[in-house]
């Protein structure tokens, strides 16, 4: 499998308050924002503090973050993954927000979010005005 990109993504209690944080005491710089979510350049990585993706109950048990993993096709991922033994958490799926993902969990229980961008999805599109 080839990764074309990477970031961390944390779900943070306090949204506004952990923007502020990465933005004005850390001073990172902004890559992009959308609706529900900022993600920030951190070197040759990226850091996005996401204020959607609760538990689907509503509660706001703390999300100890998640390795997003961008490949090319998650569904040929999914099942690469699989011919090697490697439980799947959560199978690929297109989500409400027009990406593609799939979970699998590592030994320490930290989630890793492979991910496919469709053609037409705006992370595909140029932004600036």
């Amino acid at each position: 499998m080839e990764i074309l990109a990477s970031r961390i993504l944390i779900r943070p209690v306090d949204y506004a308050k952990s923007v502020a944080f990465y933005r004005d005491a850390i001073g990172l710089a902004i890559a992009r924002e959308y609706g529900a979510g900022t993600v920030f350049y951190a070197g040759q990585s990226l850091i996005e503090l996401a204020a959607h993706g609760r538990a689907d109950d509503g509660s706001t048990v703390p999300f100890p973050g998640a390795l997003w993993l961008q490949v090319r096709d998650v569904y040929q991922t999914q099942a690469e993954l699989e011919s090697r033994e490697v439980p799947i958490a959560r199978v690929a799926q297109q989500e409400p927000w027009g990406l593609h993902e799939m979970h699998v969990t590592d030994p320490d229980q930290v989630t890793l979010i492979f991910v496919q961008v469709p053609d037409d999805h705006p992370l595909r599109r140029d932004t600036r005005s």
